[in-house]
């Protein structure tokens, strides 16, 4: 009876360490792929805000309001934060955020 006991742990436990290994496999995969997406979209947002000429207009309205940390909210960062939030609808970032990146591209 003790040998039947050991060989049915020995069984249950190959079984539930290969549903870990392939549970750990998938949920590796799906992380990979999400931040695959998500670099390829911000690549893909950087690029077409690089060249654009609301966003270029804005960089010392967007300088000044980092510096003040929100104080000093100009005209044209304004403008620039309303057209990135309409290029890039599920872009989930704060003024601040947007700010510092119009002034690294």
């Amino acid at each position: 009876m003790t040998r039947l006991r050991l060989l049915s742990a020995v069984a249950l436990l190959a079984v539930a360490t290969q549903s870990n290994a392939s549970s750990f496999i998938v949920t590796t995969d799906s992380i990979v792929g999400a931040l695959k997406a998500t670099s390829d979209a911000t690549s893909d947002a950087t690029s077409s805000l690089r060249d654009n000429k609301i966003v270029q207009a804005a960089r010392d309205d967007a300088a000044s309001f980092v510096a003040s940390e929100g104080v000093i909210r100009g005209v044209k960062l304004e403008s620039a934060l309303d057209y990135i939030r309409q290029q890039a609808p599920r872009l989930n970032a704060t003024d601040a955020q947007l700010a510092q990146a119009i002034l690294v591209i």
